[in-house]
């Protein structure tokens, strides 16, 4: 079969950064500085990831909004336990699924929008976890927006290839198109409206905390964004342009907190969120490859990507036939997640034939439509921010949230989550749209820990192609000794052999992209197993872009890794 040729240059590779304090690992320079001020300064882990996780919502405004959505994962060390908060909004009460099923698609546009969770899930983990007040953690946030920050390449890259969608509303075309046209690499932004809505959050806090002290301030932070000012022009903006958002679905959020799902693999216990997000997708191919003798095939051979690859397609089927909010479907996780049942899924992989297409789930059942279609030139958007502090405690963030699916409410700077883009309006779907559910979401932050050895934050962005990208690190890690930073920067591989979470659901059967680095003899054999194999440059933007830390518990040593694919340091101490 035909190998496509790769386009593109490779990227410098980065060191790998060590401490002994703590440690920051971000999507974004600018966002991991955020964290390591407030570490610096006295703050935990929680303070930490919740102020570069905001930060990333400004010098990622092309892929993270402030008001999007913000999965966590939380290990404080004392407690022992890893709990989940959701970050993720639900469609409004006022949403008419019936809307969609004619034309069986979700339209870019105000309709797209759920619940901001975001700030609610920042202001949650401060007040459950966290030590610093909201008006310090956002200072890095404000003072990016106001005063503004260089371009970097990624982002002139995303805001180039969507200028046509940022165009369709003029309020867009204002922030991220200024002049008319893209930014370029090196040019100074400015988001003068964000900064605004940012500030009297800030402000609205810090007279809280003098008034009535910590948590006054936090509850305060939380009623300026979902009951006060800037909820009343969200609402008045919906209700004057079609859309579904009201008071009490704002007044009405809260972030879920839960219990992280988690499997054991050879001493290692792996935490993802629930199965409204794709998280337990990647436990799921952990538990399955857990089984076949990796070192054997030969570490990115083509034995070895053939059979890697094949797992994800087997569970990329059981995650479309399954996945969904667990408030509205009952998901299998137990079965899906069991080691019983990865042994017989195992059995489907053929060691010398690629499935041509997505294959059939483990437990039947009916699927949802999906459209035959090309792959976006740049895949996914999401960033990512981790942390570990002096104390050992541990935190996973993925924000998200693209500015250019749907409107920047006027004054405010920001763009409401418009996640409804992950949901499906196949009413048969388990991801299909219904007031108040959640959709199945993308970003799925992890972590391990391996009791005496280490714990370990990791995650990244890129939609669908997030839990390849952290299975490769966590393997060449766990499995192949792989400092974290090699781990990262190791040649890297991802199917889209499966319907992609964002609308319009695309989806290229038999589809697999290899960066040039695994090499020609290795894209070859995979063609000659049946592979549609695609070149990507040595190091490319389309395989995800992974950021991690290894808390080594024997030595004390922290190692932070970032991913060169995208604009993520490391910073510790």
């Amino acid at each position: 079969m035909p190998i496509t040729p790769m386009t593109g240059t490779a990227m410098p590779m980065q060191p790998m950064v060590a401490g002994k304090r703590w440690m920051v690992s971000a999507g974004h320079y600018l966002a991991a500085e955020a964290g390591a001020t407030m570490l610096a300064a006295g703050g935990n882990a929680v303070d930490a990831a919740v102020a570069a996780g905001m930060t990333l919502g400004v010098v990622h405004a092309d892929q993270v909004q402030f008001s999007g959505v913000a999965p966590l994962l939380i290990h404080m060390k004392e407690r022992g336990d890893v709990v989940s908060i959701s970050g993720l909004g639900t469609w409004p009460k006022a949403t008419r699924p019936e809307v969609f099923v004619p034309e069986n698609r979700i339209p870019l546009g105000l309709l797209r929008t759920v619940v901001p969770a975001a700030p609610d899930a920042w202001i949650l983990a401060l007040e459950r976890f966290g030590t610093m007040p909201f008006h310090e953690v956002v200072q890095p946030a404000i003072r990016a927006a106001r005063e503004g920050f260089c371009v970097h390449p990624m982002m002139a890259q995303f805001i180039a290839q969507f200028q046509d969608q940022y165009r369709l509303w003029p309020q867009n075309a204002e922030i991220f198109l200024p002049g008319g046209k893209p930014p370029v690499e090196g040019d100074l932004f400015v988001q003068t409206d964000l900064a605004a809505s940012l500030q009297y959050m800030c402000d609205e806090s810090e007279a809280a905390t003098a008034r009535g002290g910590h948590a006054a301030g936090l509850q305060a932070a939380r009623a300026a964004f979902y009951t006060g000012d800037i909820a009343r022009t969200m609402v008045r903006y919906h209700e004057e342009n079609g859309g579904w958002l009201a008071m009490e679905d704002l007044a009405g959020y809260r972030s879920e907190v839960e219990e992280a799902v988690s499997i054991e693999i050879g001493g290692t216990r792996i935490f993802s969120c629930p199965a409204w997000c794709q998280g337990p997708t990647l436990l799921q191919m952990l538990r399955m490859v857990s089984g076949l003798d990796l070192p054997a095939l030969g570490h990115n051979s083509a034995a070895y990507v053939h059979a890697i690859a094949e797992a994800m397609k087997l569970c990329f089927a059981d995650r479309h036939r399954w996945f969904g909010d667990p408030r509205f479907v009952d998901v299998p996780l137990d079965l899906l997640l069991s080691e019983a049942y990865a042994a017989e899924q195992r059995k489907r992989i053929d060691p010398d034939r690629a499935w041509p297409e997505m294959p059939p789930p483990g437990v039947p059942g009916n699927m949802a439509s999906a459209v035959i279609g090309t792959v976006p030139p740049v895949e996914g958007d999401t960033s990512y921010a981790c942390a570990v502090d002096r104390w050992g405690n541990a935190v996973s963030a993925t924000p998200s949230d693209t500015s250019y699916e749907s409107e920047v409410i006027p004054g405010l700077g920001f763009v409401p989550s418009s996640r409804g883009s992950q949901s499906w309006a196949d009413p048969s779907s388990p991801s299909s749209v219904q007031p108040g559910k959640r959709p199945r979401l993308t970003p799925n932050p992890s972590l391990a820990i391996r009791d005496g050895e280490f714990v370990m934050p990791f995650g990244g962005p890129g939609g669908d192609l997030q839990p390849q990208a952290m299975m490769q690190v966590f393997l060449n890690h766990t499995m192949f000794g792989m400092p974290i930073q090699a781990a990262i920067e190791a040649p890297r591989f991802v199917t889209h052999s499966m319907p992609h979470t964002f609308e319009p659901h695309l989806y290229q059967p038999g589809r697999l992209d290899l960066e040039t680095s695994l090499g020609e003899e290795v894209a070859q054999a995979l063609s000659d197993k049946g592979h549609l194999v695609h070149m990507r440059p040595a190091i490319s933007t389309n395989v995800s872009g992974v950021c991690a830390i290894r808390a080594d518990l024997r030595s004390g040593t922290l190692y932070g890794g970032a991913d060169p694919r995208r604009a993520a340091r490391a910073i510790g101490w």
